[in-house]
């Protein structure tokens, strides 16, 4: 029996370089990637899932003829980041397993900023205690009042404990400060389509030569370049997992109480609730977290976020109730 690290997932193949120690884990070339794929059914701790192993998970595998591999059995993940499946409401995605930190990268303009997804993207990797953080890229267009939104912006999360970082990855402001935070780690990068990312891992790793498609100038939104996960060996040290870009994300999958606890200034406010953990911050007497929003201690904007996510969960709930009947 052979152990390696899953680099790519396509859906049926897997790409696996042998090695148990992602601390140590070498540079690779294609002559040492392991082709390998799955018999049987793998199942998430109970959860349901549409894709059984990611990228970054420890597997053990036998090799078969032409050295292709079979995989039998998936070590038990540190962590992982998954995401509702567009396909199937009540299954998951796995994006990735066995993280350090997760990479957010968002832009301001060219596409513009949606601060809902920030949130909805933090509401997959706070359950799981994945370090995340936001990186501000395309900041060599921003003028005027944008800056004030990029300050803002900062104020918001670094104030709860995520680092925000501005970047330019064509004019390369910030890019070394990235790669000081990426140094000897297992990150995760990810962010919705057309926020340069791909052009991001390019300034870092230029060897990568990662391809990259331009905005849409009709829809002023990106195009995916990146189909499959995929993790890279940084040459300065650590590996990137890279994923495909991100459109909209939703969370029928969660309850709205997990939701509440997943937003951690709501839930370290909630002590003070007159119902404790189990307010849903909305319409209870003696709300803590109202309180905080209406004194200016809790973003606004983020509790308009939470409450959007919960409306769009109970409206989900409300429709499938009745389609049952």
């Amino acid at each position: 029996m052979n152990t390696g690290i899953v680099i790519k997932s396509t859906g049926s193949w897997y790409k696996i370089i042998p090695s148990t120690d992602k601390k140590n884990l070498p540079h690779w070339s294609e002559e040492d990637v392991v082709q390998a794929r799955i018999k049987g059914k793998f199942r998430l701790a109970g959860l349901p899932i549409t894709n059984p192993i990611a990228v970054g998970d420890v597997v053990d595998y036998e090799l078969e003829q032409e050295e292709k591999g079979i995989i039998k059995t998936i070590h038990p993940r540190k962590n992982y980041v998954a995401r509702q499946s567009p396909r199937k409401k009540h299954e998951l995605h796995l994006l990735a397993s066995n993280v350090d930190q997760a990479i957010l990268v968002v832009s301001l303009k060219y596409p513009d900023l949606k601060l809902g997804f920030i949130d909805r993207f933090l509401l997959m990797t706070e359950p799981q205690d994945i370090p995340t953080i936001i990186v501000v890229n395309k900041i060599d267009l921003l003028e005027g009042d944008d800056f004030d939104l990029l300050g803002g912006l900062a104020m918001i999360y670094e104030k709860l404990g995520y680092q925000v970082l501005a970047v330019s990855a064509t004019e390369g402001d910030g890019i070394n400060q990235l790669k000081d935070l990426l140094k000897g780690k297992q990150s995760l990068i990810s962010g919705q389509s057309g926020v340069g990312k791909s052009t991001l891992l390019n300034a870092l790793e230029p060897n990568l030569s990662l391809k990259v498609a331009p905005i849409s100038e009709y829809m002023g939104k990106g195009q995916h370049t990146t189909t499959f996960a995929e993790m890279h060996s940084l040459s300065f040290g650590g590996q990137i997992i890279d994923t495909p870009g991100i459109k909209t994300l939703s969370f029928n999958n969660l309850e709205p109480q997990v939701v509440a606890h997943n937003f951690r200034e709501f839930f370290a406010a909630s002590a003070n609730c007159k119902f404790g953990g189990n307010c849903l911050h909305r319409n209870e007497p003696k709300c803590a977290v109202k309180q905080a929003v209406e004194n200016g201690e809790i973003s606004d904007i983020r509790y308009a976020n939470y409450l959007q996510i919960l409306e769009e969960i109970e409206a989900q709930n409300h429709w499938e109730r009745h389609t049952k009947m």
